[in-house]
């Protein structure tokens, strides 16, 4: 039998076997072709409405995911491919919601930005900015009256932190000490506009000082990073402490939405990310100076990562749309009578 490798040590100071990097790995790699075939099925006419897409941000969410644990929710804002992919969820499903769909998650009626997973504890998917902020509290008070450890990751952009609601969300999950971890995705653009421009503190994460709330800056470009700032986040808030925030620096690469030319921003920018600070990329580093594995065995997970979103599309382009009568279904609760 072979001697098992040593773990990597990388920049950030993080040991990291060859398991966790394979799977760090494939699960970035999923999330990036999944979204460039949204891409392409979006410029086809295939999915409608919005489409705001992951691309470059494959790592804060394949990071906190690996430092959850079962019975953990997520919550999110209107990018959350990512998220649904991370925890779980079937990119088929995925991909025939996107379409609209009979077989997506949401029979087709939610799209993009709508759709859920009680399985897999995924709460949306929300297209009002910042207001899944106080949701994402609401499921960390139902987790704190059962008594239970369980954590909420409610995740929100850069250009959210500035909206009252989170503000007040804050308040309260402070008073009633949550077990909530608020994760910004700082991705350094609002929709079109620059951080430094939107925003009068350079660093969101201290946003919590004012409640009490403890919070730090995280690289959004590296994994491993990620996973041990969520590693820390989840034991504060198990441990009964209350909240916690997270601010994760990343990037995206693709405009706001697939309506978004970009103008905003330089291209030699962005080539400047993709060529120097890809997430994706620098995993791969880690996996062949290791010698965890060859440029053959990537090739292969490529391949295979290829297949499983082909046969997405595949799927949701043989899934039939919905009836007519599917829009009068799930809109009304009737309490029965006792």
């Amino acid at each position: 039998m072979a001697a098992r490798k040593p773990p990597t040590k990388t920049a950030s100071g993080v040991n990291a076997s060859a398991e966790d990097l394979t799977a760090h790995y494939r699960n970035m790699l999923l999330i990036r072709r999944f979204e460039e075939k949204a891409g392409q099925l979006y410029g086809m006419g295939l999915i409608g409405g919005f489409c705001h897409l992951y691309i470059g941000q494959e790592a804060v969410v394949t990071g906190l995911e690996a430092a959850a644990e079962d019975g953990d929710k997520r919550i999110t804002t209107y990018r959350d491919h990512g998220h649904m992919l991370a925890c779980g969820m079937d990119p088929k499903g995925v991909m025939a919601e996107l379409t609209g769909r009979i077989d997506g998650y949401s029979k087709g009626k939610g799209g993009s930005m709508h759709m859920f997973s009680e399985e897999k504890d995924f709460y949306g998917g929300h297209g009002i900015v910042g207001a899944n902020v106080p949701l994402g509290a609401g499921l960390a008070f139902s987790d704190k009256y059962r008594g239970n450890d369980r954590v909420t990751f409610t995740y929100f952009g850069d250009g959210a932190a500035n909206q009252g609601q989170v503000y007040e969300t804050f308040n309260m999950a402070a008073l009633w000490a949550l077990p909530v971890i608020f994760v910004i995705e700082n991705n350094q653009y609002a929709m079109g506009t620059a951080m430094q421009r939107s925003t009068s503190t350079p660093d969101l994460h201290t946003r919590g000082a004012a409640f009490n709330i403890p919070g730090e800056a995280v690289d959004g470009m590296d994994v491993l990073a990620v996973k041990a700032a969520g590693d820390k986040a989840v034991k504060h808030c198990r441990s009964g402490k209350g909240p916690y925030i997270l601010e994760v620096k990343t990037y995206r690469y693709r405009g706001h939405s697939m309506s978004d030319p970009a103008k905003y921003r330089t291209r030699e920018e962005v080539q400047k990310m993709r060529e120097e600070r890809d997430c994706i990329d620098h995993v791969r580093e880690l996996l062949l100076e290791g010698k965890h594995a060859t440029e053959d065995d990537l090739k292969a997970i490529d391949k295979e990562i290829k297949g499983i979103v082909n046969a997405s599309a595949e799927f949701a382009k043989q899934s039939p749309e919905p009836a007519l009568d599917e829009l009068w279904t799930d809109i009304l609760a009737e309490e029965e009578a006792v």
